[in-house]
């Protein structure tokens, strides 16, 4: 008995819209959260994580992003992924060092020689490696899955620092790590702790004098409204690390774990050199727009001081943080 047109037809297009619900059934959305705005380096972190994941999973795994703080400053929301609320997230090495204290050997000053020798030291395999087992020993309910930079820091202000004479007695932000904690008082300014988010007013208000970080997350944010002198002190890395949660992981199958450990792989190797071309790019913005910028700035005064603390705060941080240090030194 044949079977009319009509009928085949509807058949027909049930079966569409059931293969098509069930496609769409099988995506699932996972929250990726950050605290700069999307068109810093972590932006394009998140952009190569989400289109790899997107890409290796057929569609079924898709990322959301979450940039700009909008779940909460990185302590907060590194505290939402180890309790499984948020999938993933970025935070800086120096928040990272609230949950693991030997995290701060990648905020070390002067460890990094280069922009050349920070992009190879951030795609090394052994370093990323080194730097999973530190967090896989020292943080429960989350772990890292890759690493990334947004280049190198600088300190803006209102006024120039050519030397190290010229932060002495300056309040200063820093980030609350035991490296910043150091350091910067052994170049003899005065430290001051608070969120990301209160930089700007605290700035305008004269509450800190300079403070420090990356051209594009200063231009991004529009410190230099504030703070229109930026120095190229080169002190320091801004290092990112790439975390998923536990409560997540342990709940994807063999080959989900394999494609997000892929994707993370795949920002490990390529986010580094893309975020340092972001520095260039930012930088040149600035000076279009009238930033007053000291290229010149004479570091034997500092690095004289900071040299001997890269041994010292590496063996007082921990064995994991001397091998990381050990094997970023190691790279040409």
């Amino acid at each position: 008995m044949s079977v009319p047109r009509g009928i085949v037809a509807v058949f027909a297009a049930a079966s569409v819209l059931f293969t098509a619900s069930a496609h769409a059934q099988e995506a699932k959305h996972y929250r990726f959260a950050y605290d700069q705005p999307k068109t810093t380096g972590y932006g394009i972190l998140g952009d190569i994580f989400a289109d790899k994941l997107k890409t290796l999973s057929k569609g079924t795994m898709l990322i959301d992003q979450y940039p700009g703080a909008q779940l909460g400053q990185e302590p907060q929301v590194l505290q939402l992924v180890k309790a499984g609320d948020v999938e993933f997230c970025i935070s800086s090495s120096a928040n990272a060092a609230t949950l693991s204290p030997q995290a701060g050997v990648m905020s070390m000053h002067f460890l990094f020689r280069s922009e050349a020798h920070l992009i190879k030291a951030i795609g090394d395999p052994e370093v990323s490696k080194a730097v999973k087992a530190m967090i896989a020993d020292t943080v429960q309910g989350a772990h890292v899955i890759g690493l990334a930079t947004l280049g190198l820091r600088h300190m803006y202000s209102k006024r120039e620092i050519r030397k190290i004479d010229d932060i002495k007695g300056l309040k200063v932000r820093v980030q609350a790590t035991p490296t910043e904690d150091t350091m910067f008082p052994a170049y003899g300014a005065q430290i001051v702790h608070m969120p990301f988010g209160s930089v700007y007013t605290s700035l305008q208000t004269g509450v800190v004098d300079v403070a420090e970080n990356g051209i594009n997350v200063y231009l991004a944010n529009k410190h230099y409204e504030v703070a229109p002198v930026l120095s190229l002190t080169e002190h320091e890395a801004n290092n990112s690390l790439v975390w998923v949660s536990d409560k997540l992981w342990n709940s994807l199958t063999a080959e989900q774990q394999g494609w997000v450990q892929a994707a993370a792989d795949e920002v490990n190797r390529t986010q580094p050199a893309r975020a340092i071309e972001l520095e260039h790019q930012s930088l040149e913005k600035l000076k279009s727009i009238g930033v007053k910028v000291v290229p010149d700035v004479d570091k034997s005064g500092f690095t004289v001081i900071a040299d001997p603390y890269l041994d010292k705060l590496a063996k007082e941080l921990g064995p994991h943080a001397e091998k990381i240090k050990t094997l970023i030194r190691a790279i040409n």
